[in-house]
This record gives structure tokens, C-alpha cells and sequence, in this order.
């Protein structure tokens, strides 16, 4: 109660000295997610160098940082987000959840049109709630500015490869959730022997980065892509396939990335050869519905070498067509019947074994958590104090409850 009190107290001087009020919003999403958008040691950076801002911290039992840590760094513990200017959140709000008339910032997911999140859209607009969306935080030349992919990646390269090791028996390596952190993580890297494998990793961007780290760390050799496609080795090798190696335009058997991401459907995959001959695929790349799938079902055939998938970027019948859809962590493989292609268990003689998890990066959330503060406070922090700027309305999906122009193809979707 005395704390309640406190707490009343400090929101009602806010008001009075006219200061910007952030609040860290409670993740409400199940399973819940423990990552959060600012540790305690960089809110506590905020108060000492920021000033007219302060930031509320709604109580949680589910964060990798516990209310404990907050308050010892200096945060207000509260309940109640209403006098909040800006809401900070990771995964989707739940509807129930909203504030109406309040700016939020977390990973709506609706961009692509996700039919799990058109209802969430929807309410964003009837509460009359302005919506950034990290996932649309870019520079002038379409580069992702903040996002989790570096973990995802490295949590991702893992799983497929300990799956590898599950399905074979050759080696064993731990969850990454039951390690402390990512360095205690990559202790376990060290004399790790493996067997002589051939990874395909597509993908340039921060999961690609995060994937080449955990290959480089066990040691794996990176090979050109013709290398890789026509000899054999007695090692464990992996090839990095970028746009060019990937696709191709249907007429002029070009790749031109400007092109591509303009006019992606003129395109088709130069993914098939590398199916033959491939035991592991880490699967990097961003797709929609535009874009050519790197394989097709009928693909999958006695030529079909691949045996385990990390579909770390997490399309269902995406890029990569017999992804079935999610797993979890707890659970993270499932197993895809090569005749039937429909989901069975894995590791068994006829599965190729899937892995697919939506949220990776809360294996190892106080790195991750920590990694995405850092990009926050150094590109995006003093945009949305000083109420704008062009990337800063790039990434606003909705504003006061309109839909904005670059996002106005959403309208059918959002049902406005």
C-alpha cells in the first residue's frame, strides 16, 4: 500500500513538471515471452542522461530482469500504464490489454497480413492507438535498424544443429535456455566434434550473422557455393547462399537486388541443387508471398538429402513450403513424413526434422534483451522523444487510429 502510495505520488509530480513518461508494458502474450525493450542498467542510463524523460515500469513475474532489478536501478514499479505517453512492448499486445488513445511500440506481426493478428489490427484502430512497429524501424535503404535477429540466429544454429546430433546420435550439445548466458553457452563449443556434414545457410542480414557465428565457433569451414555443390570433404563444411545465389530472373537470368525487391515475383529459386547434396539447412532469408519458395513440395523426392531444417525466420508454407507451423521452446523439433509431408514425430527414419520456434531469442533473453536496448537508445531514442522523423513515420502503421499511407494496402485487411 505504501508503496502504491509512493508510487501515485511520483506519476501526479510527472504531470506537474510536464515530463515524457515511457512505460515498459507487461508481456501479455502466452506462452509469455521474458525478453524486454530496455534492461535496468540502461534505464537507469535514461534518468541520469536524459532528461524530461522518465520511464514506469509495470510489474511483471515473467521478465528475465525481475521488478526488484528496476527498482534498485531507479524505476517506478506500478500497475497502471494510463499516464504513460509512450508504451514499450516486445510480442503483440493482447486486445484486452490496449490502452485506447496511447503510442505503442512492439512487433505487431500484421505487415504481411498475418490472419492471427487481423483482429489485433483491427482493435489498434478502433481504440484510436498510434502503432510503430519495430519490424518497420529501417534506414533510407531498407536495412532493418533494431530487431532480435542476431540471437535468433544463434539460438536457431544451435537447435538445428543439436537436432542433427539428436537424430544421429554422433554428438550432444544442451538447451540453450538451461545455460546462464551466451558465454557460458559457448563454452560448449569448444571440442566439439563433428561429424562430416554440409550446411546451406541462406541469408544476409542480422540472423545470417548470428547463424555464421555459431558455425564459426564449432569450427566449420566455410566453402564457395560451387565447392560445395560438386565435392565431397571430410569435414564439416558450410556455404552461405546470398540473394544472387539464390534466385534468378525468369528471363534475363539475372539477379539485381534493387529489382528483386521490387518485382520479386519475375524471379524463381537456384535453390534445387543445393537439396541434393545438403544435410543441414539454416534458413535466414525474409520472404512473402511475393517471393519464389526455395523449394517446392514436389521437390521433396528421393534426391531430397536434406535431413534437418532451422527455419530460423519462421514462415508457415513459406520459403520453406513443409514448414507445418510452430513449435515451441520447451519442444522445438517436429518431424515431416517425406512421403506424406504431413507432421509426425521426429528423428524417425522417414522424417526430415523441423525446426520452427517463433520467439528464439527468449532462450537467451537478458543478451538479446540487452543487444536490442543498446539499438533503441542509439538509433530510435531521440527520434521519439523529439516527437518524430522520417524513420520514425516509416514505421507508424497506424496513428491515431488511421491507417498511414505506406501502409494503406492494409486497408481490406484491417477491415476500414
Amino acid at each position: 500500500m505504501k508503496l502504491h502510495f509512493i508510487a501515485k505520488r511520483y506519476i501526479a509530480t510527472l504531470k506537474i513538471i510536464q515530463m515524457l513518461v515511457i512505460g515498459l508494458i507487461r508481456e501479455g502474450k502466452s506462452p509469455a515471452d521474458n525478453r524486454v525493450a530496455l534492461t535496468p542498467a540502461q534505464c537507469r542510463w535514461m534518468k541520469q542522461h536524459v532528461p524530461n524523460v522518465a520511464i514506469l515500469v509495470q510489474s511483471s513475474k515473467n521478465r528475465c530482469y525481475s521488478d526488484d532489478e528496476y527498482s534498485k536501478a531507479g524505476m517506478q514499479i506500478v500497475e497502471d500504464m494510463q499516464p504513460c505517453d509512450i508504451l514499450l512492448g516486445i510480442k503483440e499486445v493482447p486486445i484486452h490489454m490496449l490502452i485506447p488513445n496511447k503510442k505503442y511500440l512492439f512487433f505487431s506481426h500484421t505487415k504481411k497480413q498475418q490472419p492471427h493478428n487481423q483482429k489485433l489490427l483491427q482493435a489498434i484502430i478502433e481504440k484510436k492507438i498510434t502503432l510503430l512497429d519495430y519490424e518497420c524501424l529501417e534506414h533510407e535503404d531498407g536495412q532493418r535498424i533494431i530487431g532480435f535477429g542476431f540471437f535468433a540466429g544463434v539460438v536457431g544454429a544451435h537447435n538445428g544443429i543439436m537436432a542433427y546430433g539428436n537424430r544421429t546420435q554422433l554428438f550432444q550439445l544442451p538447451r540453450v535456455f538451461q545455460c546462464k548466458d551466451y558465454r557460458s553457452l559457448i563454452h560448449h563449443y569448444f571440442g566439439l566434434k563433428l561429424p562430416n556434414i554440409k550446411i546451406a545457410v541462406t541469408g544476409s542480414g542480422r540472423v545470417a550473422h548470428g547463424i555464421l557465428e555459431v558455425m564459426n565457433l564449432m569450427g566449420i569451414h566455410e566453402v564457395e557455393a560451387d565447392e560445395y555443390l560438386e565435392r565431397k570433404f571430410s569435414y564439416p563444411v558450410y556455404v552461405q547462399l546470398k540473394g544472387a545465389d539464390l534466385y534468378t530472373h525468369k528471363e534475363t537470368k539475372i539477379y539485381r537486388r534493387e529489382h528483386f525487391h521490387q518485382h520479386s515475383s519475375e524471379y524463381r529459386s537456384r535453390f534445387l541443387p543445393f537439396t541434393r547434396c545438403t544435410d543441414i539447412l539454416m534458413n535466414g532469408i525474409y520472404w512473402d508471398a511475393s517471393i519464389p519458395r526455395l523449394f517446392e513440395n514436389t521437390d521433396v523426392d528421393d534426391r531430397f538429402t536434406i535431413k534437418t531444417i532451422a527455419d530460423i525466420t519462421d514462415d508457415e508454407h513459406g520459403s520453406i513450403p513443409i514448414n507445418l507451423g510452430d513449435a515451441i521452446i520447451e519442444n522445438p523439433v517436429y518431424g515431416v513424413d517425406r512421403k506424406t509431408l504431413q507432421k509426425i514425430e521426429p528423428y524417425t527414419p522417414n522424417s526430415i526434422d523441423m525446426m520452427a520456434v517463433g520467439n528464439l531469442p527468449n532462450e537467451l533473453p537478458r543478451d538479446a534483451s540487452s543487444y536490442f536496448g543498446e539499438q533503441l537508445l542509439k538509433h530510435i531514442l531521440q527520434d521519439l522523444i523529439n516527437n518524430g522523423s522520417e524513420i520514425i513515420e516509416r514505421a507508424t502503421i497506424v496513428k491515431q487510429g488511421d491507417l498511414t499511407n505506406t501502409y494503406a494496402y492494409l486497408k481490406e485487411y484491417a477491415n476500414v
